[in-house]
């Protein structure tokens, strides 16, 4: 697997995918390649893996920004290559997967994958979503130097936005960078209802109604963590973070 650099034939000069490594994690090869051809369009280096084993040894080597990575893998499957890289470093994770299924990206959500999209896509969604991933990342960077005072204390529920922690009733809560960012924009307004579009524009930076199962799915992982309770769905609007009585 050869390196690709940044071809400036596809690239814009402001892309804001400039200089940034995307290794892309799939075994068909028509697909890897038109994937690999729009990210480095877009302005992003970009190497490819085939299956588990390879996918593990690039990206101890490569140290990419960013990964994009199919479930089902010759070798062992993506959820394993997903456990494996995050065990080295943490590093944004974009599933795909070939079915609708919410158990599939509820389990690659739970092993650290930060978003998901099935099959059939659009190279121009998935071009925009990685963006978007990135920028996450940048702003957790940046809030981590420029740390907001105190905690937050939702009864037995605490943010942490300094340390970007979570603990519930004493106890930390393991959250993903995409769980800990939608909880918060809960947060922000306690028991105020959100509707699925505002939090994927104000948490994923999407304004494309298209990725509501999205929400639905981060929602559903971080009731697993933080409590069912927590979250009350307001059918056919959205989802609302509930706090003790006053």
């Amino acid at each position: 697997m050869d390196q690709t650099q940044t071809t400036q034939g596809g690239a814009t000069a402001a892309t804001p995918g400039a200089q940034r490594r995307v290794l892309v994690v799939e075994d068909d090869p028509t697909i890897v390649e038109a994937i690999a051809a729009r990210l480095r369009a877009e302005g992003f280096q970009v190497q490819t893996a085939t299956d588990g084993p390879a996918a593990v040894e690039t990206a101890e080597a490569w140290q990419p920004d960013l990964l994009v990575l199919d479930v089902m893998l010759p070798g062992f499957d993506g959820l394993e290559v997903c456990r494996r890289v995050q065990a080295q470093r943490p590093v944004p994770v974009m599933m795909l997967t070939a079915r609708d299924d919410e158990t599939d990206m509820l389990v690659g959500l739970g092993v650290g994958a930060d978003d998901y999209m099935t099959k059939p896509f659009s190279m121009r969604e998935l071009a925009a979503r990685v963006h978007v991933l990135l920028r996450r990342v940048e702003r957790a960077a940046l809030a981590a130097h420029t740390p907001r005072s105190g905690i937050l204390r939702l009864g037995e529920l605490e943010i942490d936005h300094a340390q970007r922690r979570v603990r519930v009733r004493g106890a930390d809560v393991h959250l993903t960078p995409t769980e800990f960012d939608l909880l918060v924009c809960l947060a922000n307004t306690p028991r105020a209802v959100l509707s699925r579009e505002q939090l994927l524009a104000e948490v994923w930076d999407w304004a494309d109604a298209s990725g509501t199962r999205t929400v639905d799915s981060h929602i559903k992982a971080l009731r697993r963590k933080i409590g069912a309770e927590r979250i009350r769905t307001v059918h056919g609007v959205g989802y609302a973070l509930e706090t003790p009585a006053a």
